[in-house]
């Protein structure tokens, strides 16, 4: 009987190990999730930063070819063309 007992104990004693590892390792997870939760916030404003930026080269790119500059010419005849287009199709829509 005094085996049976004994086994007991030793079960029980594993079994209180494994509830606090899992306890540790639940309080973990919940670390690591906040850390994710803030990485991908970060990253999203990183890409908002990265979008208004090329946003800005490109408005440079366009005012430094009007200005006379030849590197962006053709790039900014381009975007012009395509402005064009684009209120024609407008203008052709109201028309209708």
């Amino acid at each position: 009987m005094s085996e049976i007992v004994a086994i007991i104990d030793i079960l029980e004693k594993k079994i209180e190990k494994l509830i606090e590892k899992n306890i540790s390792l639940e309080k973990k997870n919940q670390e690591l999730q906040v850390d994710f939760k803030k990485a991908t916030s970060l990253n999203e404003n990183h890409n908002e930063v990265i979008v208004s930026l090329k946003k800005d080269f490109d408005t440079l790119k366009m005012t430094n070819s009007l200005l006379g500059s030849e590197d962006y010419k053709r790039d900014t005849k381009l975007k012009i063309n395509s402005l064009i287009r684009e209120i024609d199709y407008c203008i052709a829509q109201l028309s209708n």
